[in-house]
């Protein structure tokens, strides 16, 4: 059995469900609009979860084809400017997230090292990273549009709820 790859591909199916609910449920007035000026966040929901999902491009870019850069040119908020954009984008992500677990063919090759931009890495604690580092972006997307929206959105209810 292959465990800990079926694990890991649920929470970032899981991670992409979420960001795809909260963008889905986002006017484009309330994508890019940040915080007020008194609170501790400077991006808006819309920036942090394409943070999110260039974490996990970058990461798979680099497994499936060696291509370790920082997707931020083509993720930029005027590139990406609408709610439906931004959820093409992360179905782009997801379709290379997806190519890269069907590398993994038992548990074993998460134990592989790789040559990442910061040198020798094994597969697993790179997944656990990126996966952490994507959850934390969408995590204060949530937040943020909250704070924006002056209501907690349903997909955030619904998280917090499983939390419990």
């Amino acid at each position: 059995m292959n465990k800990l790859i079926e694990c890991l591909d649920r929470e970032f199916v899981q991670l992409h469900r979420g960001s795809r609910e909260l963008i889905g449920s986002v006017s484009p007035e309330l994508l890019y609009r940040k915080p007020p000026s008194g609170s501790n966040v400077r991006l808006s929901g819309g920036e942090q979860i394409l943070r999110s999902a260039a974490t996990v491009e970058q990461t798979f870019g680099g497994i499936t084809a060696n291509l370790w850069d920082d997707p931020f040119e083509w993720t930029l908020p005027e590139t990406l400017s609408t709610p439906e954009k931004v959820a093409g984008y992360l179905d782009e992500v997801e379709v290379t997230r997806i190519h890269g677990f069907e590398l993994f063919k038992s548990d074993g090759d998460l134990l592989k090292e790789i040559l990442a931009p910061a040198g020798e890495t094994q597969l697993l604690p790179l997944l656990l990273d990126t996966l952490v580092r994507a959850v934390h972006y969408q995590g204060k997307a949530f937040a943020t549009f909250d704070i924006v929206s002056g209501q907690k959105s349903e997909v955030g209810n619904q998280k917090a709820e499983k939390a419990r």
